[in-house]
């Protein structure tokens, strides 16, 4: 493994941290979550067309940059430093593996030009607040219950033309229909496209599967919800017997492709968490060596020293994992886990020694806090990131010769 950079990682970096500096200020970033859509069209489109942000790890024969996962985990970290509201993690951390995993050649030959070109956004419907379990983090995905399981719950699919709701295709008319709702979609108020992951196949017979449905679909209700977080704009979803295509061959399993897409959304979101815990570290930092108290400055008291040191550490060890698993996607899970670790202590100190003006709700370090608590509601928690880490580790699964009840003599 050679950990170090490419000279043309290395200016990819170092361009996309020029641009997002001179664009995404604390105001910036506030005005454009507060939009219609929740981020800046403008800048999306300057960032696809000047870098191909959108398609870096779109193969070339679709339009894409086809670097790897890594160059995209790489590009998050910067976007995560300046909090970028923008569609960049639900299309291409979410929605473009997965069409590029499950779609056939005529679906990713019409879907992933326009998503790796920044004209058409996509996002990944998920029913409940499962998505940590949909993409394998904190739980398996195997038994599809995320999905809205049995007669009711969650977002069911018929085959258009088939017998009752949920009943496999018999014949007929191959399209699908929707119904039900997801509460919590990323961007998905705004998102061009929408992949839904639905439940089928009645209660005998039960499977999820992912559909796709175009935003002008008829019966297609959006909203946008009010967020803890306003730079990680969710919607409302609402399928009213809505009309909609299989992703993929009929047959076909996404929960592996799910699964994987998770890993590397891991190691993506793990590295925009670093990025946004350094940030928040170096405004803190500032405003220590600036703020005075009993005629010195409050950095140069030991005790906010060494507060100060043990993040700067933490940061660094959640670097170095976030690094290792945008190489080795298997680890994500575990790199997130410091990451977010690392970003919600970050905030909080961040919060703390900023005093009085900090404690204020539109204090710029209250950006960092609401992204770690958001972040950790979403793709977390910590602890069962950890816990089902270890469980697929075989961590705690007792070896050959005992019984796992053995005692430890103290």
């Amino acid at each position: 493994m050679d950990a170090a950079f490419t000279a043309e990682q290395d200016e990819m970096r170092r361009t996309l941290r020029e641009i997002l500096g001179k664009r995404c200020g604390p105001d910036e970033v506030k005005a454009a979550a507060r939009t219609d859509t929740g981020y800046d069209r403008e800048l999306w489109q300057r960032l696809a067309r000047e870098l191909g942000l959108p398609g870096v790890a779109v193969a070339e024969e679709y339009g894409g940059v086809g670097c790897t996962p890594a160059d995209l985990a790489l590009a998050c970290e910067e976007t995560g430093r300046a909090l970028l509201p923008s569609p960049l993690l639900a299309t291409a951390a979410l929605a473009v593996p997965l069409i590029a995993a499950l779609g056939t050649p005529a679906q990713r030959a019409a879907l992933l030009p326009p998503l790796a070109a920044g004209e058409r956004t996509a996002a990944l419907a998920v029913a409940g607040p499962a998505l940590a379990t949909a993409l394998g983090l904190t739980g398996e995905n195997a038994p599809g219950d995320w999905a809205g399981g049995g007669r009711a719950g969650g977002v069911q699919a018929r085959a258009a033309g088939s017998g009752p709701a949920g009943s496999d295709p018999v014949g007929g008319d191959p399209a699908w229909r929707l119904y039900g709702e997801v509460a919590q979609v990323l961007d998905g108020h705004s998102a061009d496209l929408l992949l839904v992951a639905a439940h089928t196949g009645g209660f005998a017979r039960s499977r999820t599967l992912l559909f796709l449905v175009r935003a002008d679909a008829p019966g297609l209700v959006r909203t946008r919800q009010p967020t803890l977080d306003e730079t990680r704009p969710q919607g409302r979803v609402q399928l009213r017997d809505v009309p909609a295509e299989l992703l993929g061959e009929e047959g076909a399993d996404p929960l592996p492709a799910l699964a994987a897409t998770g890993r590397t959304a891991a190691a993506v979101l793990a590295a925009e968490a670093v990025g946004a815990a350094d940030r928040a570290l170096a405004r803190t930092v500032e405003h220590v060596g600036r703020r005075e108290q009993f005629g010195r400055a409050i950095g140069s008291f030991q005790a906010v020293k060494h507060r100060l040191a043990d993040l700067y550490v933490q940061i660094q060890a959640a670097r170095s994992a976030a690094y290792y698993a945008a190489w080795d996607p298997d680890q994500g899970a575990l790199a997130l886990a410091q990451a977010l670790e690392a970003l919600r202590a970050t905030a909080g100190e961040a919060v703390q020694l900023h005093g009085g003006i900090g404690f204020t709700w539109e204090h710029d370090a209250h950006l960092y806090f609401k992204r770690a608590a958001a972040d950790d509601l979403l793709f977390g928690p910590v602890h069962r990131l950890r816990a089902h880490a270890a469980q697929r580790s075989g961590l705690f699964t007792p070896t050959s010769g005992t019984t796992g009840n053995e005692k430890v003599a103290v």
